[in-house]
């Protein structure tokens, strides 16, 4: 079971380089309409999961649209869950872990692989990857479903972005969101994860 921490946010390290940012938004508008009890019962209940690195940094694997909403809303006490302590191992062989687990996603904003210098050392450093808040906004449209695989939404967000143009306005955000569902139903989506045919079960 993971051990769960109280830690500061500046402690945490993020192991992607991007966010979607509409919905970083969306969660950080749920956060700041909660008084101190909710938000700290929400908090409680919604750990970050971390594994621990050098100098008790927590790595972020999952969460990093909460952490940044977190900050964003001026919160600096969080609550980690830490599914691993991988400190005693020395840096190449932490990183390669990681790597190994699937836990480390080093693409930028246009989906392009980086090195892993590119992922910021600070959750505020997140940049906005438009296609994965597509991804998300359209998973709870009902266009897949939620898997635990890591970086599930990211998989989604690479299949958008071949296939929708980018949207300049809200209407065509909700225009993009709605072909976004039709697509993940369609056979060109079978292979992703969480793919569901026609609003089916998922296969």
């Amino acid at each position: 079971m993971a051990k769960r921490l109280s830690i500061h946010v500046d402690q945490l390290r993020p192991l992607q380089a991007t966010v979607g940012m509409l919905e970083v938004n969306a969660k950080h508008k749920r956060v700041a309409a909660m008084d101190a009890r909710k938000l700290q019962a929400f908090m409680r209940s919604a750990p970050i999961p971390t594994v621990i690195g050098k100098r008790d940094l927590h790595y972020v694997i999952d969460h990093h649209h909460l952490a940044r909403a977190l900050w964003d809303a001026g919160i600096t006490e969080v609550y980690a869950a830490v599914v691993k302590d991988l400190s005693s191992l020395s840096t190449d062989r932490f990183w390669d872990t990681l790597i190994e687990r699937s836990w480390v996603h080093p693409y930028d904003e246009r989906g392009i692989l980086r090195a892993l210098s590119a992922i910021p050392d600070k959750v505020s450093g997140l940049t906005d990857d438009p296609y994965r808040s597509l991804a998300a906004f359209v998973r709870d449209a009902g266009g897949y479903i939620k898997t635990p695989e890591p970086f599930a939404e990211f998989q989604w967000a690479a299949f958008y972005r071949t296939r929708i143009p980018m949207w300049t306005n809200e209407f065509q955000f909700n225009a993009a969101v709605e072909q976004g569902v039709h697509l993940a139903w369609s056979p060109d989506a079978r292979t992703l994860p969480g793919f569901r045919l026609h609003g089916g079960k998922p296969t």
